[in-house]
């Protein structure tokens, strides 16, 4: 199997060194916007590099993966599809919700093969809260609360292509609410911060937002994010039920202090980022592809997964924008 992988930015060569190891996936072929770091890439890890995305389709592959900039993603997307490749594409689709339906109606009528990147979903932690509440260990959910806070904010250039706080960074947050619980968001009441770095202000997004969820079985859910969490990165889930409540991401590591008396320490190595806390879940939601497109299982993320993710995130956006309750049902893409 050969498989092309088209960005090899942070995320792209962790993709690809992710790929080089799994003995089933055969040779590699990178390409970027720089040649000169793909080739570099290439080098390290004994691939190949094309000296342009044309010619990664020209040479031929069995399989692409997308891990470029956002505003690339819908073009290649459609590209690999239109000629017959499995694909799998970080998130999101396309930045805004038109253009991702756009591209999903594609993906369907070349009935193609679209895997989406949230890793999450191959976390231990959040696989063991699904199966708790799957199991009624909790009994019936009444509130469920998810955090995610980066130690520091992304390069200014980033944002104005970024999509957003809600978009860019809640949507995984999002995503494990319905995977996790099994029920449907339909309402949402969205609000941010963009005080201190004028950058977020610039670009119309903020750093730091909280979204309240309403779910189809009346369970409420908070939502919390933040850019500029300066004790370390944190990512959390909690879940409260009426026999147990449980919570993912809350280990030695997780970068939170307690006042209380003969409470835990503080971590002495808090998460640094979402590589390190996630980097199992990364390697795993790769090697589902492979086996996806070796025809050996099921599709972990498809487009319509993704597209109800991103869905929330865009209503907590509007919702942000205009000050009010929007209910899911006014937003396309049911």
């Amino acid at each position: 199997m050969r498989i092309g992988i088209i960005g090899t930015g942070r995320i792209g060569s962790f993709h690809a060194a992710s790929l080089a190891r799994h003995p089933d996936a055969g040779s590699l072929l990178l390409a970027d916007a720089d040649p000169e770091r793909a080739a570099r890439l290439a080098d390290r890890l004994g691939a190949t590099a094309a000296p342009s995305v044309d010619q990664v389709f020209a040479w031929g592959v069995d399989a692409l993966v997308v891990s470029c900039s956002t505003e690339g993603h819908a073009e290649l997307v459609v590209r690999a599809v239109r000629g017959g490749l499995p694909v799998f594409c970080e998130k999101p689709v396309a930045p805004a919700l038109g253009r991702t339906l756009e591209v999903l109606r594609e993906v369907g009528a070349a009935r193609g093969v679209l895997q989406l990147g949230f890793m999450r979903r191959f976390d231990a932690g959040y696989a063991a809260a699904r199966a708790l509440v799957r199991s009624g260990a909790l009994g019936r959910l009444h509130t469920v609360r998810t955090t995610t806070a980066d130690p520091a904010p992304p390069p200014a250039g980033y944002l104005p292509s970024s999509g957003g706080l809600f978009r860019d960074c809640l949507v995984h947050d999002f995503d494990m609410v319905r995977w996790v619980t099994g029920r449907e968001v339909t309402e949402v009441y969205a609000a941010g911060s963009d005080e201190g770095r004028p950058d977020f202000r610039e670009a119309g997004d903020v750093h730091s937002g909280a979204a309240l969820l309403t779910l189809d079985d009346g369970t409420l859910v908070s939502s919390t994010g933040t850019r500029c969490n300066g004790a370390g990165y944190d990512v959390r889930m909690e879940l409260g039920g009426e026999l147990d409540q449980v919570s993912t991401g809350l280990d030695d590591r997780t970068p939170i202090a307690s006042t209380e008396p003969h409470g835990p320490p503080p971590a002495s190595k808090p998460w640094t980022g979402f590589l390190e806390r996630f980097g199992p879940a990364y390697e795993a939601e790769l090697a589902a592809f492979v086996r996806l497109v070796r025809g050996e299982g099921p599709n972990p993320c498809d487009g319509a997964e993704a597209l109800a993710a991103f869905r929330v995130a865009e209503a907590c956006e509007l919702s942000r924008r205009e000050r009010r309750r929007v209910r899911m049902e006014e937003l396309p893409g049911l």
